[in-house]
């Protein structure tokens, strides 16, 4: 029941997935989360570092699109800096904001990870769509009211799935 939440990899953040790891795993593009994946949820500036790697995705032929729950003016508000392309209300955990992903780049879900800060929604997703993927550490240790909810159950499932799965530990890349 449990193993539709575990992630492909935990990654302490999003900046340590680099192009050569992308690369050598056959992956082509990066979906990922927007609110405490790639910026902090109440600061949607993002920080220098968001920048350089969104730089080094791009330099590097790794389109990198944004597949977020929210509504479509908070995202286009948050990534228009970044100039990153989106899916809005994708309805994570539902497969629809992944699939429309998947159309948009033209790829299979083996070429495909989704990077995302949570088991509930990203992973959760991202698995029923066939995609590998990437936990990371939120930004901020705050959430907005509807995600703490989502934090309480993923403390428990996070707890089941560590027994069960020692090797689930946090690492500074993906291999």
């Amino acid at each position: 029941m449990f193993s539709k939440f575990k992630p492909t990899w935990m990654v302490d953040a999003i900046y340590k997935v680099t192009p050569a790891q992308l690369h050598a795993l056959g992956i082509k593009a990066v979906l990922t989360d927007l609110d405490n994946t790639l910026i902090a949820w109440n600061n949607p500036d993002g920080t220098e570092e968001l920048l350089v790697w969104i730089e080094e995705m791009r330099n590097a032929g790794f389109p990198v699109i944004v597949v977020s729950n929210n509504k479509d003016s908070r995202i286009k508000r948050a990534v228009e800096n970044f100039e990153l392309d989106y899916v809005a209300r994708a309805m994570k955990p539902l497969t629809k904001g992944f699939k429309e992903a998947q159309e948009k780049l033209g790829l299979k879900p083996e070429e495909l990870v989704m990077v995302g800060d949570q088991i509930m929604t990203d992973i959760r997703g991202a698995n029923a769509a066939g995609i590998r993927n990437i936990l990371v550490r939120p930004i901020v240790d705050t959430d907005g009211w509807n995600t703490r909810i989502n934090r309480f159950f993923e403390r428990i499932i996070m707890k089941h799935l560590a027994k069960k799965h020692p090797e689930m530990t946090w690492k500074g890349g993906i291999e």
